[in-house]
């Protein structure tokens, strides 16, 4: 994070408004919370390891016009063209020297509605700069990776920013920004900074210093709230690299756990840790190394930051859904009732007893509390052109069965080619959950073929189990 705050700002009373609310997002998010992915801490660290040694291996610091900066950059690029991005290397001139910003965009959905997420990966020149900012850079790097793993297909375009010159004062994403053509602003839907997630003494802030974000930002404050975290607003004054998207009216948002303004009691009561200092006592320090990490503050914000990107990849802006390949499955989130859809009549319904991911309506199948089978299809062509096929699903289930480790209700999702279902996975019981959680199959084997896609529930004679389906997708690239 660049300069410090002007004195006060940032010390015992950090925040905009004191404690965040903890109401659902608003009609500008997304209507319905989806479940976030468990963005893997181990692999978080593992990066923040590898700046380290970069450092180490470059005078000690990641700073802009150094080695350590370039060899940084050439590293973050790497795995991202490993993973299948499309990525560039965009060098810019500061008064330290040259510099480059890293961008990676996934090559799928609407290119016309993006999304994206980014963190500065420079360091000062006085340290390593391990969680400032190390740490937004690992966790939105491992990110990046778990999405292009997931093999989901986005409604939007997707991508990632890794900016230098941060610490320089923010330059390298005014440069990016302020080089991009009107018509590719416009098209900026949301931009999400991460910047410190790790400090050593955490603090779980919520950026509110842009009305155009507020969706984005009430979004956060319930995915911290559905994780019984609290969280407090903050505004970070411009001093992060969201402040250029901020400028042109793009609605930005994010997460922070604090630098060098001091804890208080009553956060320290909420939050752990000790009132009285610093949330960051090596901020833009020589001490910023490995050993300045909280991990479950790293984990925590890691997982944000994965909740927001695979929430925001697949809001509905109005562009078609997916636009690579485009949704082979008609009326797919089953706005249009029965529609298109063969199976047990009743199953697809606007009851509000149980709620749609978006819309009204969604299929429910089984929470009878007794025995019985349930299920809808539909037929689709796979073009023998696709390189690829997915199916992929949000799907909620709530249960009355005891926990444990018996499976007793299950819904299959099945193909049916000619004479032969194949079941593809089943959930069940087991599998319950308080939020919409996405579940995507590969179907490249079924491409030049038509077939049935099928989703099978079966109750035992007891205690309700509701699978509740929403958005299909069969895309194809």
């Amino acid at each position: 994070m660049s300069k410090p705050l002007l004195s006060g700002v940032l010390g015992a009373a950090l925040v905009a408004a004191a404690l965040a609310p903890s109401a659902p997002a608003t009609a500008s998010g997304p209507t319905v919370v989806a479940a976030s992915p468990d963005i893997s801490v181990t692999n978080v660290k593992a990066y923040l390891d590898q700046l380290q040694s970069i450092a180490t291996s470059n005078g000690g610091n990641r700073y802009t016009g150094r080695p350590g900066y370039r060899a940084s950059a050439d590293w973050v690029k790497s795995k991202l063209d490993a993973a299948g991005y499309t990525t560039s290397l965009q060098s810019f001139s500061t008064s330290a020297g040259t510099s480059y910003n890293v961008i990676a965009e996934w090559p799928h959905g609407d290119a016309n509605h993006v999304v994206m997420a980014g963190s500065h990966l420079d360091s000062v020149s006085s340290g390593p700069g391990i969680n400032d900012n190390g740490s937004g850079s690992a966790g939105v790097l491992e990110t990046a990776l778990a999405f292009a793993a997931s093999g989901q297909t986005p409604r939007n375009r997707v991508r990632f920013g890794f900016w230098g010159a941060e610490e320089l004062g923010l330059v390298g994403s005014k440069y990016y920004v302020n080089n991009l053509p009107a018509a590719e602003r416009d098209k900026i839907e949301l931009y999400l900074n991460f910047d410190m997630t790790g400090s050593p003494n955490p603090g779980y802030f919520v950026y509110n210093d842009n009305p155009a974000g507020n969706g984005a930002r009430d979004e956060l404050t319930s995915y911290f709230t559905s994780k019984s975290i609290q969280t407090e607003y903050v505004d970070v004054q411009g001093r992060s690299d969201h402040a250029a998207f901020r400028a042109l009216g793009i609605p930005t948002a994010g997460t922070f756990s604090g630098a060098e303004g001091i804890k208080t009691s009553a956060q320290a009561s909420k939050w752990g840790g000790t009132a009285g200092q610093a949330y960051d006592p090596c901020y833009h320090r020589s001490c910023d190394t490995i050993s300045n990490l909280n991990l479950t503050s790293l984990d925590r914000h890691s997982d944000a930051i994965g909740h927001m990107v695979w929430t925001y990849a697949q809001k509905d802006y109005g562009g078609t859904n997916p636009p690579t390949g485009g949704n082979l499955l008609l009326n797919p989130g089953f706005e249009s009732g029965a529609v298109n859809w063969t199976g047990t009549t009743g199953v697809i319904t606007n009851s509000t007893s149980k709620p749609a991911r978006t819309g009204s309506y969604k299929a429910w199948l089984q929470g009878n509390g007794r025995t019985s089978t349930e299920n809808i299809g539909q037929s689709v062509a796979i073009p023998a052109a696709a390189t690829a096929a997915s199916l992929s699903l949000w799907i909620r289930i709530d249960t009355a069965e005891t926990t444990g480790s018996t499976v007793y209700d299950t819904v299959k999702v099945q193909v049916v080619d000619g004479a032969t279902t194949t079941t593809l996975g089943t959930l069940s019981n087991l599998n319950k959950s308080t939020s919409y959680v996405q579940k995507t199959f590969n179907l490249t084997a079924y491409k030049g073929k038509t077939v049935m896609v099928r989703f099978a529930g079966q109750e035992d004679s007891s205690l309700q189990t509701s699978f509740v389906i929403d958005d299909v997708v069969l895309g194809t690239s």
